[in-house]
């Protein structure tokens, strides 16, 4: 799960896989690439969920990394949500996380394993 970005343009839903191989240092241009793809914009309308874990620590403090200086430069919304809470990575499952109301704040409780 840790490894895939989601992309939802009005009603179309797109997935990502990420280069396993790539490191954490790319994953930026790799998702500046995606949303180039898709001619994504970034903006207030824009919102990331981002996975909280459980996870490995490194590959959860980059995601959260990532995703907290999107907000602060974008201006988007950010939401968290946890392994248990999205079983399938899919338009369907993320609706109803996002109708689930998840917090925008406190999302630096990260479950790290061990």
């Amino acid at each position: 799960m840790n490894d895939r970005l989601g992309l939802r343009i009005n009603k179309d839903f797109f997935i990502h896989n990420l280069n396993k191989e790539n490191n954490n240092e790319q994953l930026v241009s790799e998702i500046a690439s995606f949303l180039n793809v898709h001619s994504a914009q970034l903006d207030e309308r824009f919102s990331v969920i981002v996975n909280q874990g459980p996870g490995s620590f490194s590959g959860i403090r980059v995601s959260l990394a990532v995703a907290k200086g999107l907000k602060i430069s974008k201006k988007i919304k950010l939401y968290g949500f946890n392994n248990r809470d999205l079983r399938v990575f899919n338009k369907e499952n993320i609706e109803k996380l996002l109708k689930k109301n998840l917090v925008e704040k406190n999302l630096i409780k990260p479950n790290y394993l061990s």
